[in-house]
């Protein structure tokens, strides 16, 4: 299974700040169960690899 990581460890990974990467959820750029999961708690979990190519053009 892919990485997944929280808001904070995905900023510190990609330099991308906490806000931006929020943005990018609710906008619509980031997509559920592609780019991100939520938690029963409500919490974001990103998967890294997906992220990745994202960031990658792909």
């Amino acid at each position: 299974m892919s990485d997944m990581v929280t808001t904070n460890k995905l900023s510190e990974m990609t330099g991308y700040r906490k806000e931006a990467i929020r943005m990018k959820v609710k906008k619509g750029v980031w997509i559920k169960q592609q780019h991100y999961l939520k938690a029963p708690d409500g919490k974001l979990i990103f998967i890294v690899e997906m992220i990745h190519q994202w960031m990658r053009g792909e």
